[in-house]
């Protein structure tokens, strides 16, 4: 908020809006309507809480919207990202030898107790999320839990990749970068979340693409074939007697373990409330907020927890924002050079591999993954603005 301000007094003119800001604004803009408004079960003061929730991040995006790009040093500022995946490597390691993960040890469950009203204990509590099903511990480091810990590895991954490559897409990765994409492949496997690991494999294969990295490519896609006449095989033995990792796998994809009909229980439930109510419950009736007042609807999926609350008016400019922005930063990846190139390539990879994990998380309860993800697309923009664009493009994509 602070940045915001300073940047606001820093203006010496009115900036050019481009379509995603007004689009953001007008979503913004609908939700504090709704906090305003005495729409749902909840109070004022529960529906301010929930706008801060599911909106903050507005605020962080015209942060850095409205900062000058020329200020940004985007070689240092990525480099403390690597720094900081080594960091959680290291945790991660000590939380190996002692297999205990920090979280137990440092009273974070009585800080979310005595917060959030989130209890540690109980088959819905905190402290099952730290174990997967199959008995594997999950491991969190020093982020929140293990699901942030291995959304955290996808977003530094996306931005190693994104800062070694140079403007002829050759990847020019330094000693410190090769330290850094090996503890990002080491957090996400310890932290045994499936959608961010399917997330992670999804920035790999999409920065092939976009780099013209046939080998890559052609060396996943016999993988993928591979892994899937495999599974097949698995199935098609018809039993149920699998342990491991395996049993992860295939009680993953028929949607068979705890986890999995959790997450299809919250999402009909909330495809069901939005289907009944198509301008929403209210602020505060789902997401997190609902869940520490303990009258959650719905849940699992960022979308869902949206249009539960706001209805489906909120869950399609959401969609239009998230869509808009893959989509451009697509498409200025070649019309950008040097450290502007950098930063397009990281946020479109970052936006794609945050998408799988917005389908199974409210990803945006998350401060320190929802505020880079959006300061650095805000910056994006700014960037786009101040670029004179081909004429062939279209008058959004200035």
């Amino acid at each position: 908020m602070l940045v915001l301000i300073l940047n606001l007094f820093a203006l010496r003119h009115i900036p050019r809006f481009h379509l995603i800001d007004y689009l953001i604004l007008g979503l913004f803009i609908y939700l504090i309507l709704y906090a305003i408004l005495p729409i749902g079960a909840q109070g004022f003061f529960g529906r301010l809480s929930s706008l801060k929730s599911i909106s903050f991040y507005f605020v962080v995006y015209f942060a850095g919207r409205l900062f000058d790009p020329k200020k940004v040093y985007i070689n240092k500022y990525f480099s403390f990202f690597i720094l900081l995946a080594i960091g959680a490597a290291i945790v991660l390691i000590i939380e190996l030898v002692t297999h205990t993960p920090l979280q137990f040890r440092s009273g974070y469950f009585d800080y979310v107790y005595y917060f959030f009203n989130l209890d540690a204990d109980g088959p819905y509590g905190i402290a099952v999320t730290f174990h997967s099903d199959s008995g594997y511990t999950r491991f969190a480091s020093f982020y929140t839990n293990p699901l942030e810990h291995a959304i955290g590895s996808v977003l530094a991954m996306a931005i190693i990749l994104a800062l070694f490559t140079d403007d002829n897409n050759k990847l020019r990765i330094t000693n410190l970068g090769i330290v850094g994409l090996c503890a990002t492949a080491l957090s996400i496997i310890f932290a045994l979340s499936r959608a961010p690991l399917a997330s992670y494999c999804l920035v790999i294969y999409v920065y092939a693409l976009i780099t013209k990295r046939k080998l890559i490519v052609n060396t996943i896609h016999v993988c993928f074939a591979i892994g899937a006449a495999y599974v097949i095989y698995l199935f098609a033995q018809f039993e149920n007697n699998h342990t491991g990792l395996i049993a992860v796998l295939l009680n993953t994809i028929d949607f068979s373990d705890p986890s999995s009909v959790g997450h299809l229980i919250q999402w009909t439930e909330g495809i069901i409330s939005i289907a009944q109510h198509p301008l929403g419950l209210g602020l505060g009736t789902s997401g997190v907020v609902g869940a520490s007042l303990n009258e959650n609807v719905g849940g699992e999926n960022q979308f869902i927890i949206m249009g539960v609350q706001a209805g489906l008016i909120a869950v399609f400019l959401d969609l239009a924002i998230f869509i808009l922005f893959i989509r451009i930063s697509y498409k200025w990846i070649n019309l950008l050079k040097g450290k502007e190139r950098k930063l397009c390539i990281a946020v479109f990879l970052i936006k794609v591999g945050f998408f799988i994990s917005t389908l199974t998380s409210e990803l945006e309860s998350s401060s320190y993954l929802s505020y880079m993800n959006w300061f650095l697309s805000g910056l994006l923009i700014a960037v786009i603005m101040q670029t004179r664009p081909p004429q062939t493009l279209p008058a959004y994509d200035h």
